[in-house]
């Protein structure tokens, strides 16, 4: 497996080791050992999750806060989208950053999102099945998020404001300034 660290501190790419053949392909999705002797990042994770959307559904910008902060391991496993990650750890030296990066079922990457970002995508492909493992549980309660058209963040989700399907409750979240002070009143 090949890792690359992006733009975003803690946040990294991998791409497995893919061994192909007449009967398709086999790739390690997931070792713990060498993930941590590439990251220096020691994770145990507690829950898979998986979504399926068509065209133009983005999904995001969330997280989850505080006791219940998680790390996502995401990947496409069928399909392509446009995944992206939004630093909201006031403590980051990459604080108010975004990485994007195209995750397909063709190049097989994964991205690491760490603790305390924003996470979201939009589906690019005519439909896709995500793929998530987190480090921590759901907890309905600490979900928290902003807003995908956020003048400051400028995020080119390669498809127009038309062709997205948004959740009603996308719709109403914060802007990264807002959920920045918001976030602090509440600490």
């Amino acid at each position: 497996m090949k890792v690359k660290r992006t733009s975003i501190e803690g946040c990294f790419e991998i791409e497995p080791k893919i061994i192909n053949d007449k009967r398709g392909y086999f790739y390690e999705s997931f070792n713990k050992k060498v993930f941590q002797q590439e990251t220096g990042i020691n994770t145990e994770f507690v829950q898979d999750n998986q979504s399926f959307s068509q065209r133009g559904v983005l999904r995001g910008l969330h997280l989850q806060e505080g006791d219940f902060s998680q790390a996502k391991l995401v990947s496409a496993l069928q399909g392509k989208v446009l995944d992206v990650v939004v630093d909201l750890r006031k403590e980051s030296e990459t604080f108010g950053e975004v990485y994007s990066t195209l995750l397909s079922e063709e190049n097989k990457k994964q991205l690491f999102v760490p603790r305390g970002c924003a996470h979201g995508f939009v589906v690019l492909s005519e439909t896709a099945l995500f793929y998530y493992k987190c480090d921590n549980f759901y907890n309905k309660e600490a979900e928290a998020g902003i807003i995908y058209n956020d003048k400051d963040l400028c995020i080119d989700w390669q498809l127009s404001e038309e062709e997205l399907i948004i959740s009603d409750k996308d719709l109403v979240l914060p802007g990264f300034k807002q959920y920045i002070s918001q976030y602090s009143e509440v600490q």
